[in-house]
């Protein structure tokens, strides 16, 4: 035995595409909108501040900029070679020091030199006394316990 079902649902028509007046009109909200925040971050820029390129003309944020890419990139002996030249290469702010420790503390870490990684996470905290790691960075099995361990 076979039981056939049909459905039938009512038809439905598309609604009307709004005119060209309608539309401007709806997109003018959203105009003004953009207008308006685009001038406020205008103003809030600081006469001659500094911008990506001129930072990245700095030899020290150029080195840690590229040391935090190699590091993203899993290519962490570039990294670390890019993160020491940072920090040699002159002045930097405490919290891009802190950066550059906090990720070569992770590259000795993970290649079982722990007196280094010890030292690293040191510098990050002088360089920056704010410094902490996040909680699932401090919860990685390899340095989450050395960091336990050195800034409790």
């Amino acid at each position: 035995m076979t039981l056939k079902v049909t459905l039938t649902l009512p038809k439905v028509e598309p609604p009307a595409l709004p005119t060209a007046r309608l539309r401007a009109r709806r997109r003018l909200p959203r105009l003004a909108t953009c207008l308006a925040l685009a001038l406020a971050g205008g103003c809030a820029q600081p006469p001659g501040g500094i911008g990506l390129t001129d930072l990245l003309a700095r030899p020290a944020e150029r080195s840690l900029m590229m040391g935090l890419r190699a590091y993203d990139e899993g290519q962490y002996s570039e990294s670390e070679r890019y993160l020491d030249e940072a920090l040699k290469a002159g002045p930097m702010t405490g919290r891009d020091q802190a950066a550059a420790h906090k990720h070569l503390a992770f590259i000795y870490c993970t290649t079982d030199r722990i007196s280094p990684c010890e030292a690293a996470f040191r510098a990050a905290r002088r360089a920056d006394p704010a410094f902490v790691l996040s909680r699932s960075e401090s919860g990685h099995p390899l340095w989450g316990p050395v960091y336990r361990k050195v800034l409790p």
